[in-house]
């Protein structure tokens, strides 16, 4: 496997050697070769020259070399919420910090899509990544429970409100990797998070572009269970 396989370089920041980029290029080919159970960590060190120590002192797992990337991702999206300014609109908020996850994929979109090829192959990688996307979810309603707070139903929104941001990104980032990482990652994000934006926004959005599809209503039955308000929204996008 190419360098283009490996997780978007950063082995020159925060003390992350070129090391680790050989580990995850090292992983990824013999995954492909192999498979992914077959393939052992001393496999992957072996492959990549290093010890065992070395693998670890980087990965606590091999389910975490395949997502090697996300760590520094949700730190950055905790950070950019928390740096917020008190009278920023807090969904678009929610919506430009889940766009950071957005931009991490877009960095290498030969390695997402592999990572995605497979993720939908080894049934525990799936359960890894909804374990990740599930602290996404938490990192966003975290900061909006604490906008929200004292309003009425202020916890409720809050989760409804990060469900529906993580349903949105993911339905046009899965699109997009379906699609072999063709297109514009960005526009197709920003359009749905848009449907998020204007259903409970409260603020005025800049002017956008909009067919006559791009209006999207739910209706659902009252006390019905959040996550099948958050189907329905993911099932509306997916046809809009």
């Amino acid at each position: 496997m190419s360098s283009s396989g490996a997780a978007p370089g950063r082995g020159d920041e925060a003390g992350k050697p070129a090391m680790r980029d050989a580990l995850v290029a090292a992983a990824f080919r013999l995954f492909l070769e192999r498979g992914f159970e077959r393939t052992t960590v001393d496999d992957i060190v072996a492959l990549a020259g290093v010890g065992r120590r070395s693998f670890f002192r980087y990965f606590p797992s091999k389910e975490d070399v395949v997502f090697p990337d996300h760590e520094r991702c949700l730190a950055d999206m905790t950070a950019f919420l928390a740096a917020a300014p008190s009278d920023a609109d807090p969904v678009r908020r929610v919506c430009d910090a889940a766009r950071l996850v957005m931009l991490m994929y877009a960095e290498n979109p030969a390695f997402s899509v592999q990572r995605y090829r497979l993720t939908r192959q080894v049934p525990g990688l799936r359960q890894y990544e909804l374990s990740v996307v599930w602290r996404y979810e938490r990192a966003l309603a975290g900061y909006l429970r604490v906008r929200f707070a004292g309003l009425p139903d202020g916890i409720l929104r809050a989760d409804v409100i990060a469900a529906a941001v993580v349903a949105a990104h993911n339905n046009a980032l899965r699109s997009w990797l379906r699609s072999d990482g063709k297109g514009d990652a960005e526009a197709a994000v920003d359009h749905a998070l848009g449907h998020v934006r204007e259903s409970f926004g409260a603020g005025p959005e800049p002017a956008v572009t909009r067919g006559p599809e791009d209006v999207v209503v739910i209706v659902s039955r009252r006390g019905a269970p959040l996550w099948r308000v958050v189907q329905e929204l993911e099932s509306a996008l997916g046809r809009a």
